[in-house]
């Protein structure tokens, strides 16, 4: 019984990871890669994991690949496995080298792009593909790894003209070789990409903006380590010239990224390692990019908010806050799921979180979940700021200790509609030195 309990908790929260900074963790996600097909937010990351006992794995250990669509406002559903390492029909058995894909759209077809070690031993990784009629696969997987090319994190490039390109990394330079019409061969051979800066690049995604071709990669600089840099060009095969970074480096650690447009606004992905504290369990990412007026992107500052809109029947992970005052943040204790939580809270203290969409004011009823180890006090849900409309109140009670949990529901007061800020304040006796720890918010 206990195991079917346990089996549903992880399915459940599969199917319903959280939106804000980190976007999933249920599992371990790197080196994701963002695609928008028929207006629909797909991301396609590699997987992290602890090594299993006996595997020696020095560096990163990843068995294979999981795909996630954004759904609602701001929860991402996890697909399941695109690709498992021994399902590679021409690749070494228990590898746990399945480093970064990529996944692109042509015709009525999706082709899954992604590095794997080859059985025959004939490269460091060679790169095979899959074919489907769906994003989500299930893909049939060619037999061989596609011939003249050797390297990793393979990023697809399809051209306003029907050109299909592919950029991928190895011996510490960036390649690129146009593909044939079939997306599963090269059409004349690899060159190397020039005009890049100097010191190791690796993780190439490619994409145009007002008719001039970005390539963005990790770049690592000799006193600071991985960054994410960008080059542009007149020409998808380059010469290119070097613009500068997107993103400062990162806990001195990799970095690897991918950039889509949706419902008009430009999103940066990448990881981090703040759920695990070790950069070889990563958790992606994502924040909002802008350009300047020439072109240029404005330098991305990763934040706890994220991306997206909350909406009814997504949780607003409060902790991933726009603004905060006499609280703070922590690890969240007991046995929730992996993530922070609000703490430390004080008489008056609060937290704002921006952008939630309450829709067209259906909404009558709000949880929150809660833990509290005194019994005198309040949590006020107000719009705006700590002084805004109040909507919704939570008396607090004993739950049995700080990292007892309890989910608590209350009623929204009056109508509200669109999308608006919203601020949690924390209420009790002025002697108090704690009010409550709060995890996350949910419209019903």
């Amino acid at each position: 019984m206990k195991k079917s309990i346990l089996l549903f908790l992880s399915l459940f929260i599969g199917l319903n990871s959280i939106a804000q900074n980190p976007l999933v963790t249920h599992l371990f996600t790197a080196d994701p890669t963002a695609r928008v097909f028929d207006s629909k937010l797909y991301v396609y990351p590699s997987c992290d994991m602890v090594p299993p006992e006996g595997v020696e794995a020095p560096r990163f250990c990843m068995p294979g690949y999981h795909s996630f669509t954004l759904e609602n406002g701001s929860t991402w559903k996890d697909n399941g496995s695109v690709l498992d390492q021994n399902e590679v029909p021409w690749g070494k058995k228990n590898s746990y080298g399945m480093w970064a894909p990529d996944c692109v759209k042509k015709g009525n077809k999706y082709y899954y792009y992604y590095p794997a070690q080859p059985e025959d031993k004939s490269a460091f990784r060679r790169i095979g593909v899959g074919v489907s009629k769906s994003p989500e696969g299930p893909f049939k997987w060619e037999k061989n790894y596609i011939q003249g090319v050797d390297g990793i994190d393979p990023g697809i490039l399809v051209d306003d003209d029907g050109k299909v390109y592919m950029y991928y990394a190895g011996g510490r330079t960036l390649k690129a070789v146009k593909l044939n019409d079939n997306m599963k061969e090269i059409d004349g051979k690899p060159i190397k990409i020039e005009g890049l800066p100097a010191g190791y690049v690796e993780g190439p995604f490619p994409f145009k903006y007002k008719n001039k071709y970005y390539l963005t990669y990790a770049h690592v600089f000799p006193q600071e380590g991985y960054t994410i840099g960008y080059s542009t060009s007149d020409n998808p095969l380059g010469p290119y010239v070097y613009q500068g970074k997107i993103m400062d480096n990162i806990s001195n650690g990799t970095n690897h990224h991918s950039i889509v447009k949706y419902q008009d606004k430009w999103i940066l992905f990448y990881h981090w390692w703040d759920i695990s504290g070790y950069n070889k369990l990563r958790s992606m990412r994502a924040d909002y990019m802008e350009f300047k007026k020439d072109g240029s992107i404005k330098k991305v500052k990763p934040t706890l908010r994220g991306i997206g809109s909350p909406t009814v029947g997504d949780t607003i992970q409060i902790d991933r806050y726009n603004e905060i005052s006499g609280a703070k943040t922590a690890f969240v204790g007991g046995n929730e799921p992996k993530g922070w939580m609000v703490c430390e809270t004080e008489m008056m203290s609060f937290v704002k979180f921006n952008n939630v969409d309450f829709g067209k004011g259906k909404s009558k009823k709000i949880k929150a979940r809660i833990a509290c180890g005194q019994r005198i006090g309040s949590i006020e849900i107000r719009l705006g700021n700590q002084k805004g409309k109040l909507i919704a109140t939570f008396p607090l009670k004993h739950t049995g200790g700080w990292n007892n949990w309890e989910t608590f529901e209350t009623n929204i007061t009056q109508e509200v509609s669109g999308k608006q800020n919203i601020v949690a304040v924390f209420k009790s006796d002025w002697g108090a030195s704690k009010v409550a720890n709060l995890n996350w918010l949910l419209l019903e």
